[in-house]
């Protein structure tokens, strides 16, 4: 590991993986959605490390890590979360997954079970009948701005993964977490490939019960998960919490970064057998 907290793994099929690995104590790994890397989790990091050994990865095909052409899956991710894990010695793990994150922490979850201690899952859904779609318009936006560059693309598309509103409200902080997002770009073929594994996933569901100690996150203004997903996958996740964030957008953990950082080191330094006595949640 290098100073500044970089470290690396190694795929099963030799792809470069970039990980932070920052802190002491529980480990906890953070995976990005779709087209996101180690940037998005700028808010969650220097927190969360002073109370766990915070390990954060670029998915394949964005970031630091390496970009083989497709197709990818969701399966392969969870694979590639797997390789940090065990190659860091940080198994068993507490996943935060966002979004896709969050289909990869499941998967992660499901095919290794002893790997995971607990799940945070956040503006995410199990998919399968019952779930909701990612919103027309969104769609449409993303369809539109596909034959743009990365910078195009994430400048066209990236407010709707805000609260409406909140882009025009804060400003300064947009332009900043955009040029995190641009300094690291992610091709329009890697997130296309990441898109074709979030859309399998989703056609699919996990096909399985999330069994694990589990907390979900969710913000009740999100345009590409709907809020309606969070209580489908609860019903599939016997001991989760919902912990539901009012006006919050699919960033939530970036718009309402203290409260959903609260959450996690709650759940973290709890005994998560009993997830709903700590944190007060609603399911």
């Amino acid at each position: 590991m290098t100073e500044n907290g970089s470290a690396a793994a190694t795929a099963s099929d030799g792809t470069h993986l970039f990980v932070l690995d920052k802190g002491h104590g529980e480990p906890v790994l953070l995976i990005p959605g779709l087209g996101y890397a180690t940037w998005c989790w700028s808010r969650q990091i220097g927190p969360l490390s002073r109370a766990a050994r915070v390990l954060a990865i670029d998915n394949r095909g964005t970031g630091r890590s390496g970009k083989p052409p497709g197709p990818y899956s969701i399966h392969q991710m969870a694979e590639d979360a797997l390789s940090v894990l065990t190659q860091h010695g940080a198994v068993p793990a507490h996943i935060v997954g966002a979004s896709m994150g969050g289909y990869i922490a499941m998967t992660l979850a499901k095919n290794h079970p002893k790997a995971v201690r607990s799940l945070v899952l956040i503006a995410t859904t199990i998919g399968g009948p019952g779930s909701r779609a990612v919103p027309d318009e969104t769609l449409w936006a993303w369809q539109s701005a596909a034959h743009l560059d990365a910078a195009g693309f994430a400048r066209e598309t990236m407010p709707l993964a805000f609260a409406p509103g909140w882009v025009d409200e804060h400003p300064v902080e947009y332009e900043e977490l955009l040029a995190h997002r641009l300094s690291t770009p992610t091709h329009i073929d890697a997130w296309l490939a990441q898109f074709v594994a979030c859309t399998d996933f989703l056609h699919d569901g996990l096909q399985s019960p999330v069994r694990h100690p589990t907390v979900i996150v969710h913000g009740t203004a999100d345009r590409i998960v709907p809020y309606g997903n969070a209580a489908h996958l609860a019903k599939a996740a016997p001991q989760a919490s919902l912990v539901t964030l009012e006006g919050a957008g699919h960033l939530c953990w970036i718009e309402r970064a203290d409260e959903v950082n609260d959450v996690i080191l709650a759940f973290v330094s709890a005994d998560t057998r009993s997830p709903r006595l700590r944190l007060g949640a609603e399911c």
